[in-house]
């Protein structure tokens, strides 16, 4: 059986992790994140819902898309704020620290 190498890569604000796995050509993205164990390191982590995506395009179907030799599965963590609001709010402290 033929074999390819892929990543699986998460990360929080404390720990990040890339863990090399070989795995059958044919593997779709869940397959390898499985076969990772990548959750054993994060205690939090739950795969079951959890957004995944390869070298930043989210994959909307992970347990049908293949993945190709040298592919990098990323694990995606729910945002905390909503980025139109972030920026809100750094430009908001910008310009009161410029008035300042």
């Amino acid at each position: 059986m033929d074999m390819i190498k892929v990543e699986v890569a998460y990360a929080t604000p404390e720990k990040q992790l890339i863990v090399e796995v070989d795995v059958p050509v044919g593997t779709t993205v869940a397959e390898a994140v499985r076969q990772s164990g990548i959750e054993r390191e994060f205690p939090e982590l739950t795969l079951e819902g959890t957004p995944m995506g390869v070298f930043g395009r989210k994959i909307p179907k992970p347990d049908i898309e293949e993945l190709h030799a040298g592919d990098r599965v990323e694990l995606y963590r729910p945002l905390l704020i909503d980025p139109k609001q972030a920026r809100l709010n750094r430009a908001a402290k910008a310009k009161q620290d410029a008035a300042g």
